[in-house]
């Protein structure tokens, strides 16, 4: 069993997403303003890499799921039996908040299809999101991003990651940071919640590599007065996809 002990810490309580700010979450009937989920992700996936080393970078797939929100200042518990078990964080509370269900590269699904890119593509400009405006198949322009030593060493320390791992390679944080991102310049999100994501590596992203985002419009639905959004990103690098990602948040929460 590996067990490590992290306090919660947002770092986000100027974004647009105004779910990490007081205000805004007690709105909602939550305690205080919500830690991000990718932040919450950075701490899980730690294990994984200090065993795994660059080769969990390079090949593997995970599900990460958010289950109850954390709060700036909460105490988290990591823990992680061993090869082939999930790893779970649980607060002083004992509270299970979120989890990581690992799965063998043998299982790893195939190269996205690329002909699900070839949709109609979501028209210029950030309409605020809304359930008429959220449309299945709908394509992202392609989004081009270079990876930022500074983002990087950034991310990593957010979440207090010292491994000398990410000097080189990019930090599994910043990754699905940018997922969110992809999100965020396509709609104006006032309050909203990441829930869950797929995530899977095929080729370790390092420092300074170019990557062009595709996304897609994978899934709306609505489940107990919330309304909810599923993008698939790609991340290539060349002709490659390094990295997919199967991105779930609510974006209308029930009142």
């Amino acid at each position: 069993m590996t067990t490590h002990h992290v306090v919660a810490r947002n770092f986000s309580t100027h974004s647009e997403n105004r779910m990490h700010s007081y205000e805004m979450a007690s709105r909602y009937g939550f305690q205080g303003a919500l830690v991000p989920g990718v932040a919450i992700y950075g701490h899980l996936v730690k294990p994984l890499v200090d065993h795994f080393g660059a080769a969990w970078l390079n090949d593997s797939c995970i599900v990460l799921k958010l289950i109850k929100p954390t709060y700036h200042g909460d105490e988290l518990t990591i823990e992680w039996p061993g090869v082939g078990e999930d790893v779970v964080a649980t607060n002083q509370r004992g509270e299970l908040i979120s989890i990581i269900s690992t799965a063998s590269p043998q299982v790893i699904a195939n190269v996205p299809d690329e002909l699900s890119l070839l949709g109609k593509v979501k028209l210029p400009g950030r309409p605020e999101i809304a359930w008429d405006n959220v449309c299945i198949g709908e394509v992202f322009s392609p989004w081009a991003v270079q990876l930022s030593g500074d983002e990087n060493r950034r991310f990593a320390s957010e979440i207090g990651d010292d491994s000398t791992l990410y000097a080189t390679h990019i930090h599994p944080h910043y990754l699905l940071s940018l997922a969110n991102e992809a999100l965020m310049q396509e709609y104006v999100m006032p309050a909203w919640i990441h829930v869950k994501s797929k995530i899977t590596h095929r080729a370790a992203l390092q420092v300074d590599d170019e990557v062009v985002l595709r996304s897609v419009v994978a899934d709306r639905s609505e489940r107990k007065g919330h309304q909810f959004i599923a993008i698939h990103l790609s991340f290539w690098r060349g002709e490659e996809i390094a990295l997919d990602i199967e991105h779930h948040a609510i974006f209308r929460i029930a009142e």
